[in-house]
C-alpha cells in the first residue's frame, strides 16, 4: 500500500494536520505539535503554514 499524507479524523486537536504529519513520519503527535508551536512563535510563519496545510492536505478517507 502506498504511503499517503492525510489529515487525521480521530485524535485531532484543531484540524488534524499535526496528527497526520506525525502518523506519516511515525512520530509522536505531541512532538509535532510542540515543534509547530515553536515554529509559530518564531515569526508567525507557522500559523500561515498550518492554514495552508489545512487547506491543501486531504482528509483521511472514512473507514468502511
Amino acid at each position: 500500500m502506498e504511503k499517503r499524507l492525510y489529515k487525521i479524523n480521530q485524535g485531532k486537536m484543531v484540524d488534524g494536520v499535526c496528527g497526520g504529519i506525525a502518523e506519516y513520519f511515525g512520530l509522536d503527535p505531541t512532538l509535532v505539535r510542540l515543534a509547530w508551536i515553536i515554529f509559530s512563535a518564531m515569526g508567525c510563519s507557522g500559523i500561515i503554514a498550518y492554514i495552508l496545510c489545512a487547506a491543501i492536505i486531504p482528509r483521511e478517507p472514512a473507514e468502511t
